[in-house]
């Protein structure tokens, strides 16, 4: 890297070796995983019966009570892309036979959490919904919705929007996740505690909107609430280049560096000191009449991976003390059997002391759980069985862009995949000495991601870290359970809110 580029990027507050794999991995590209099956119910894929539902979802709450635990939630998202065809119809000609998204909207507009304030507004400036459904002024409602001058939404981060209708009030999915706590993340001191990954310029209005409901909820259930936020750190983007991987410099003569993706709140991750954190999406959210599986398998998986943990903190404490076959012998069972992982062929050729140290270096790892659910057509990563440089065969989320198609077997392998990846996690990231792990030293950052984006008219390649849930996890001890589809309700359009779950 030449001296005035390297100048430049330390002007930014960047670190020029980060910068220089960057430009070598948008040179070379990242290699694909190494897909072997697709997990699947039966083989890598735990399937609860009711009787195990039962046990782990009853035992976890008396746990949970002696524990930190912490729901972390990424809230950063935009909710422009939500509105992405209204804003169309508000540049275009205004002619709703054009645009069946549009139609549906207003002919539904009163099914909306957010009607009675976008109805109020307009009757503040004198007129009202009907009244412009009654001219025609279609454009007028999308106006007040959207701009800022109106409800803001097509600018508003998604836990910020109106979401859901109940009698007595209307909640935002930053709403939803309050009371979402109360029922599966009561730890230690009767406390929740949520933490909220936002942007910078939606801070203030994430805590301004969580201070006006907690009162109420502390005072009904007697129980603490404790929320934080963070931010994506600044020194975790990436620079962007030109399509012959040179940096993309502004027309201000500074490079840009861009946002990593989800994989840079690895960092924010890493940041809580918890026995237990349970990770879900800010917009995977439904009223209460729906909540019930939602708590019900929440508490199941976190019951699970403490169930887990303890075991493998068991067989560690006996590798700590002592590489003898007994304690071997245990060890291999917990990796095998509790945690369903896979050994390497030539695994039973090493010796006592060989099999004890790489079991112990496999176990003395973070763990998580993963919800999965049917996959229904949602793109979007799925559970498979990777094999590791070592021999073995872990657990793995893969994204499509991760997996070769042109390759026949791994084609047969993704085709086959029975299930989807809803961000439905819990997390441990403490060892077995009660020490948080660094959760940076279990990532594998040969899988990320290169797309291709423009600016300023010109078009440029971008780089995302490895995905939270993907290669930022990769090298976590990870159980996959299925759990039913109605936990996850994701909302990508605004007409989805429209659905059934939403109403």
């Amino acid at each position: 890297m030449d001296t005035g580029l390297e100048s430049k990027i330390l002007s930014q507050g960047m670190n020029p070796d980060l910068v220089n794999q960057q430009i070598g991995h948008f040179k070379n590209g990242f290699p694909f995983l190494k897909i072997v099956a697709p997990a699947t119910p039966g083989n890598g894929i735990n399937v609860l019966s009711e009787k195990e539902l039962n046990h782990f979802k009853n035992t976890y709450p008396e746990k949970a009570a002696q524990i930190e635990v912490v729901k972390f939630v990424p809230a950063s998202g935009a909710a422009s892309r939500m509105f992405k065809d209204l804003f169309a119809f508000l540049e275009g000609d205004g002619d709703l036979s054009k645009s069946p998204f549009v139609q549906k909207f207003m002919n539904n507009i009163e099914k909306f959490a957010f009607y009675d304030d976008l109805d109020n507004l307009l009757k503040e400036q004198g007129s009202s919904i009907n009244q412009k459904l009654d001219t025609k002024d279609f454009k007028g409602i999308l106006a007040a919705l959207l701009d800022e001058n109106g409800l803001g939404y097509g600018s508003l981060p998604k836990g910020l929007l109106k979401f859901h209708s109940y009698p007595e009030e209307r909640r935002t999915p930053a709403y939803e996740h309050l009371i979402e706590g109360l029922q599966y993340a009561v730890g230690t001191g009767n406390t929740v505690k949520i933490h909220f990954t936002v942007s910078p310029e939606h801070e203030e209005k994430f805590k301004a909107e969580i201070s006006s409901i907690l009162p109420k909820l502390e005072k009904e259930y007697g129980i603490n609430f404790d929320i934080s936020y963070s931010q994506q750190k600044k020194s975790t983007d990436t620079i962007a280049v030109n399509m012959d991987n040179s940096p993309f410099i502004e027309e201000d003569g500074s490079i840009l560096f861009r946002p990593a993706g989800h994989g840079a709140l690895l960092e924010n991750l890493n940041d809580i000191s918890a026995d237990l954190i349970f990770i879900k999406n800010i917009d995977n959210v439904v009223p209460d009449r729906l909540k019930g599986e939602t708590k019900d398998y929440k508490m199941a998986i976190g019951g699970l991976l403490l169930e887990i943990q303890d075991r493998v903190f068991e067989a560690l404490l006996g590798l700590s003390k002592s590489m003898d076959e007994e304690t071997v012998k245990h060890a291999e069972h917990v990796f095998t059997y509790h945690l369903g992982a896979k050994l390497p062929s030539d695994f039973s050729t090493k010796s006592t002391s060989e099999r004890g140290a790489f079991l112990q270096a496999k176990l003395n790892r973070p763990i998580r759980v993963c919800g999965m659910v049917k996959n229904t057509g949602e793109p979007g990563g799925g559970p498979f069985w990777v094999e590791e440089s070592d021999g073995s065969l872990s657990l793995q989320i893969a994204e499509t862009a991760q997996i070769d198609l042109n390759d026949p077997e791994a084609k047969k392998h993704f085709q086959s995949s029975t299930h989807f990846n809803p961000v439905d996690l819990v997390c441990g990231t403490k060892d077995f000495e009660g020490n948080d792990f660094d959760l940076l030293k279990y990532r594998d950052m040969m899988t990320g991601f290169i797309t291709e984006k423009s600016k300023s008219g010109k078009d440029l390649k971008a780089l995302e870290l490895p995905g939270l849930w993907n290669g930022a996890m990769a090298g976590w001890n990870t159980l996959f359970v299925e759990v039913p589809l109605i936990t996850f309700n994701p909302v990508k359009t605004v007409n989805d809110l429209l659905r059934d779950e939403h109403q």
